[in-house]
């Protein structure tokens, strides 16, 4: 119980206040219990608008501003799983891969994820540096 001492016209009061059970509060004032019953405020009723998506940005000739980068017939990406950070790049420019070898390392969810070349091939190109952020299906490494 909360107790507490108030004054009013002069008259002092000390009043503990219980157990607040289905809008019934039991009071005590200067020993004497009461019942006393809270006032329910009446809410407004929450409205949940549905929000339109916006378009995707594009640029003054209509074309979408994000776009995959071509790959010729011979090359192959090895695009991100999930976003995350790159936190290590295993091979260089020039190396040879098979396809269970891991070429990055990708931090998502607090977890480290190998990524592995997925074809044999020679590493024609990097597109990541260490540390940078990549979205799901990003280019991370180019195999010709």
């Amino acid at each position: 119980m909360k107790e507490y001492k108030y004054k009013i016209n002069g008259n002092d009061y000390k009043v503990a206040i219980g157990d607040i059970e289905h809008n019934i509060a039991k009071v005590e004032v200067n020993g004497v219990p009461y019942k006393v019953e809270l006032e329910q405020k009446k809410s407004a009723p929450i409205v949940i608008k549905s929000v339109k998506p916006s378009q995707a940005p594009r640029t003054e000739t209509g074309a979408k501003v994000i776009s995959k980068p071509t790959v010729s017939a011979g090359q192959a990406s090895v695009k991100a799983p999930l976003p995350g950070v790159i936190i290590d790049i295993k091979v260089n420019v020039g190396d040879t891969v098979s396809p269970n070898d891991v070429v990055a390392i990708l931090e998502a969810m607090k977890m480290e994820n190998n990524i592995n070349a997925g074809k044999s091939g020679v590493v024609k190109a990097i597109c990541v540096n260490k540390g940078d952020s990549v979205l799901e299906g990003n280019d991370i490494i180019i195999i010709e």
